[in-house]
């Protein structure tokens, strides 16, 4: 890389960044979001051409990602992300203590890869430089080769905004190809990587981050496949309604999403037998649809052709010859158990497997054979007492869901979505919410800093929340 590309703008903006007031970036956040509103028609016009995802659920994703935007805007201007802390001076104390004032500060540039899913709210302005802009980090989008158009009109749009908005030149700048997309995490301007993609791609750099000079944080979100327990009372109790549900959140926009059930487990019986029946039902009414690209249909198509299933064990949706069709794959606790490798795999695209289990007893252990998730799912009622499962969820994802469904993630300060290895590699820190910002903050401790040198929000005027000799004092 040059001294001219956008590392070195963006090694450039970083000081003016880390030093402009919370107020000023929140200003840059509400100048991207309004640039966003006001060029919807335009940019969602692009969006569907390049993705085939439909119009009306990428206008959704381009209110949501000004939502996200905004919402940012209120953590910074809130300004208890950055944890500050004081310990006065007390020379009674053995050893004394001197005046020491702990903040979180700014990481530095940072690169984020954009995924193919959310053309909106995981790309160019997604939650990942959302949260980083608002952290006051400058920020280097690796686009997604799957809406490249796209990707560039949101980057000069959002320059051209940010631009009017005073902001530092070089605060938000963008890079295509591989070997730039490598180059990024190799930089050494860069401090930290925000991704989200495949757990091939998205392992691969991770090495490459950690095995820097200087190795950096890499945050990467890299599939999940989120299973789901149906108990025998809300199998019987529910089954029409747990089946369109179901069935509507595999297959929402094609299965694209990191959040999609994949893995469901439901009991055998006369319970299992009116579920699945409804499921059937349900699935004949899905929709067939086209993937967000050739390469990922040939992946979907090469995955269900791996698992050597029997006709009896597939349940397909109609499908034209161009698009593809949502399938459910049933099999046996025992069939599961032998293949865990493959039923326990994502497959990105519209497929769910369902497992049938014949005593609750079973479960443990087939839940040990899942990987880390985003989430889980548990549909129960009144009468069942799950804590020891709720227990075992709860160690093995992110977020647990009672009696709803994974896809649709809230923007909201309490929301997490992370979890443990492979669905990312930071299961502490989010990339949704607003502890996402967290991830491009570190501490710094001031020791006897005369007050005119001490960033706002440690002076003893500051406004915002602060812990005080261990006191947490609240304006």
């Amino acid at each position: 890389m040059t001294r001219q590309d956008p590392v070195a703008a963006a090694t450039d903006a970083a000081a003016p960044a880390a030093s402009a007031s919370r107020a000023r970036r929140a200003d840059w956040l509400d100048a991207l979001a309004t640039m966003l509103e006001r060029n919807r028609e335009e940019l969602v016009a692009i969006a569907a051409e390049e993705t085939h995802l439909a119009a009306a659920r990428l206008d959704g994703e381009v209110t949501r990602t000004a939502a996200q935007l905004r919402f940012f805007a209120t953590v910074v201007l809130d300004g208890s992300y950055l944890e500050a802390t004081i310990d006065t001076a007390d020379d009674t104390l053995t050893p004394p203590r001197p005046d020491l004032r702990r903040i979180l500060r700014p990481i530095g540039p940072v690169g984020v890869f954009a995924a193919s899913n959310f053309p909106f709210a995981f790309s160019v302005l997604g939650n990942d430089t959302a949260s980083a802009l608002a952290a006051g980090c400058p920020v280097v989008v690796k686009a997604h080769p799957g809406h490249p158009r796209l990707s560039r009109r949101v980057a000069e749009l959002s320059r051209r905004a940010l631009a009017e908005a005073e902001a530092p030149e070089g605060l938000l700048g963008m890079v295509e190809g591989v070997e730039d997309g490598v180059a990024l995490v190799r930089h050494p301007a860069i401090r930290a990587i925000g991704f989200t993609g495949s757990t091939t791609g998205g392992r691969a750099l991770f090495d490459l981050a950690s095995s820097r000079p200087a190795p950096i944080p890499f945050y990467g979100e890299l599939g999940s496949i989120n299973p789901v327990v149906v108990t025998e009372a809300a199998a019987l109790a529910r089954a029409e309604s747990i089946a369109t549900g179901l069935v509507d959140s595999f297959t929402r926009d094609g299965g694209q999403y990191c959040t999609k059930p994949g893995l469901v487990f439901i009991p055998d019986g006369d319970a299992g037998d009116r579920l699945l029946t409804a499921l059937s039902d349900r699935l004949a009414l899905a929709p067939s649809q086209t993937l967000l690209t050739e390469q990922m249909r040939t992946a979907f198509d090469d995955h269900l052709a791996a698992g050597e299933l029997e006709e009896d064990d597939v349940l397909r949706g109609y499908a034209t010859e161009e698009q593809t069709a949502p399938v459910i794959v049933t099999i046996d606790m025992e069939r599961f158990l032998s293949r865990p490798d493959y039923f326990a795999d994502e497959c990105f695209g519209p497929v769910t497997v369902v497992v049938r289990y014949r005593r609750r007893q079973d479960l443990p252990q087939a839940l040990e054979a899942v990987e880390g998730s985003l989430t889980a799912t548990l549909h129960l009622e009144p009468s069942d007492d799950v804590t020891a499962l709720v227990d075992q969820l709860t160690a093995r994802v992110g977020r647990v869901i009672f009696n709803g469904w994974p896809t649709g993630v809230a923007i909201a300060w309490s929301q997490h979505h992370g979890g443990p290895w492979p669905a990312t590699t930071a299961s502490v820190h989010t990339s949704v919410g607003a502890t996402a910002i967290r991830r491009f903050l570190t501490p710094t401790a001031y020791q006897d800093c005369p007050p005119r040198l001490l960033p706002p929000e440690l002076t003893d005027d500051s406004d915002i929340p602060r812990r005080i000799d261990g006191a947490l004092v609240v304006p």
